[in-house]
């Protein structure tokens, strides 16, 4: 597969202009297996504290990730210095939804995770240097998928939330590029090439599929 330099993301100029069109991200529709279900953008709409909380979690889960990919990857300098900056990225968004919580006052709480980042995980191999490649490509996968919720959400957001998700789309893109930069840097082509189609269709199911919990990842939400 081929990674472009960089993922177009339309810039319209007012945030009447991003309620109208939507962003344009074809090379993650193009790498993800489906898109998201209306039925969850509808429970997106219903559930905003709940979507803002695990939104909140899974930016500090990014960063959590990316801190021990450089711990345990100690000589890759190039994963090194991608992931210090994903990490510190992570950090400033984690930071930036809690002050809208707390502007919206959306106390904290607990909310559990997703079935989906540990359902992709559950198809990696636990063999170097296969491990490394997969774990990348998961990676991938989370961030293309995050960057397409918002997208699928910021047309119906009051302007406030839909000018912040619509300002992430940039980086959650140039993350998911990033990730998958490596996995044919430290693999095989051919052997990133197959793993992504594997988590693909893992991926797809966990959206596609109903759930019992609403979360930021989850597939489509029992009624």
């Amino acid at each position: 597969m081929h990674v472009s330099s960089s993922v177009t993301v339309s810039d319209p100029s007012s945030f009447a202009g991003r309620r109208s069109a939507t962003p344009g991200l074809p090379e993650i529709h193009e790498f993800l297996g489906c898109r998201t279900p209306q039925a969850w953008v509808d429970a997106a709409l219903a559930n905003q504290d709940i979507m803002l909380i695990d939104h909140k979690n899974c930016e500090f889960k990014a960063a959590s990730t990316a801190l021990s990919l450089i711990a345990k990857y100690s000589c890759h300098a190039d994963l090194i210095t991608m992931m210090s900056r994903l990490a510190r990225e992570e950090l400033v968004h984690h930071e930036q939804v809690l002050r809208i919580m707390k502007r919206r006052k959306i106390g904290l709480r607990p909310v559990s995770a997703a079935r989906y980042a540990s359902g992709l995980r559950k198809v990696t191999r636990n063999h170097e240097p296969y491990k490394l490649v997969d774990t990348l490509v998961v990676g991938a996968f989370i961030e293309a998928r995050s960057c397409e919720r918002f997208e699928a959400v910021v047309p119906h957001l009051d302007e406030e939330l839909g000018k912040f998700y619509f300002g992430l789309l940039k980086s959650e893109a140039r993350h998911f590029q990033g990730y998958l930069k490596l996995a044919y840097q430290y693999g095989d082509a051919a052997d990133v090439d197959q793993t992504i189609e594997r988590v693909r269709a893992v991926e797809r199911e966990l959206i596609e599929s109903p759930d019992a919990e609403f979360r930021f990842h989850s597939g489509v939400p029992q009624a």
